[in-house]
């Protein structure tokens, strides 16, 4: 079926749309910043994990990174190599498993080194050790995202780091930042060699963690790759990684969906859409952000906006903060008609819950030629089968 991407027009309920032709401009660009800085870049499944689409990615990249054993087996298997792995708390029922699905694991503790890293080689020979370390600086200010706030449970700080780590650890990981520009990784970098240079000469590998958010439009590509360029020039050595989510699928598709009904109380309108934020955009009552809606302007974060063509936007399940701010619209709205939500991809497909029942979006492909291709359609027995 051929589809508008401007409209959506022949797309009649819920559905995320991955646009291929978005995906591979940053595909394009993430590849142009791993070429001339002379870095790995690998995608974090925790922001983007649509297996279908792994064809794609091969043809740019190598590997991927895991925080958990389905995770890692999902590089393994489908994406076709072993991942590079971390998880604040590696399990004695998961960790042979895991070991074997991975090229690369992070401890995040010298007990939980201690205890797996003998075990872990029994069954994977080839695995390269890291511990996770935490540089006491992020300048992620929503707390929920920052690994290294006060108390943090992430990450070795430097003064409880032996001064000659074990012989079979290999490399760092650190991460402390989200949706970060590169002037934020500049300055993080600072802070990073004060507190870790000196371990550098017994490592081979540093991972820079996820964050890293070079296909924003407003993103200094350039400034991220003089300052990997220098990196590279200090320790020569030592070979980087990062491993961005967000950066792979930013900004390539929406999710759509459709109003059902128009009601009012006290003079607020509200359109009631065939989707829930709680349940299939989390993310905007989590952080809580809002997203951008097609054709349509904030007009006020509370609901409470009024006016000829204002609406606040309702879900439809029984929670009742499961709405979105006011919208003016340039018509008045019709049940059957689309509400576009821009850049749904990232975080949201894999966030994601059946929370209420509700139908799940479909998931389709929107290739360059405008074909659509659907990739996967949920059904009751999708709900039924998590529950016993």
């Amino acid at each position: 079926m051929k589809i508008n991407p401007l409209t959506y027009a022949e797309v009649s309920r819920p559905m995320y749309v991955l646009e291929e032709a978005r995906l591979r401009e940053n595909l394009n660009l993430i590849a142009h910043v791993a070429k001339e800085a002379d870095v790995e870049i690998i995608l974090a499944f925790k922001a983007y994990a649509l297996w279908r689409t792994f064809p794609i990615f091969q043809e740019y990249i190598k590997a991927t990174t895991a925080s958990s054993l389905y995770e890692a087996r999902l590089g393994f298997e489908e994406f076709g190599s072993p991942t590079h792995t971390f998880s604040p708390g590696y399990t004695d029922y998961e960790i042979d498993e895991i070991a074997h699905c991975s090229s690369h694991l992070v401890f995040n503790s010298l007990t939980q080194y201690e205890r797996f890293h003998v075990r872990a080689k029994i069954d994977n020979e080839k695995l390269s050790y890291g511990l996770r370390v935490n540089p006491e600086y992020s300048e992620v200010e929503t707390l929920i995202y920052n690994p290294c706030a006060p108390g943090t449970r992430f990450g070795i700080a430097a003064d409880k780091l032996p001064e000659t780590l074990p012989n079979d650890v290999e490399g760092f990981h650190i991460h402390c930042h989200c949706e970060s520009g590169s002037d934020v990784f500049e300055r993080t970098l600072t802070h990073i060699e004060e507190k870790f240079a000196k371990w550098f000469p017994q490592l081979k590998w540093i991972n820079f963690g996820g964050g890293h958010l070079m296909t924003r439009k407003d993103y200094d590509v350039p400034r991220l790759i003089r300052v990997l360029q220098r990196f590279r020039k200090r320790y020569p050595w030592l070979k980087v990684i990062l491993e961005p989510g967000s950066a792979f699928a930013w900004q390539t598709g929406p999710l759509v969906a459709q109003v059902v009904d128009v009601v009012e109380d006290h003079g607020i309108k509200t359109a009631i859409l065939n989707v829930s934020f709680t349940c299939h955009m989390p993310d905007c009552l989590e952080m809580p952000y809002h997203p951008a809606v097609r054709n349509a302007i904030l007009a006020d974060e509370d609901g409470t906006a009024k006016g000829e063509h204002t609406y606040r936007l309702g879900a439809n399940s029984c929670l009742s903060g499961d709405w979105m701010g006011s919208w003016t619209f340039d018509h008045a709205l019709q049940v059957g008609e689309n509400i576009i939500f821009e850049d749904m991809l990232h975080y949201t497909t894999v966030k994601t819950n059946m929370f209420n029942g509700i139908s799940h979006p479909a998931i389709a492909l929107l290739h360059t030629d405008n074909e659509l291709e659907m990739l996967r359609e949920y059904t009751y027995e999708d709900y039924r089968d998590r529950m016993d």
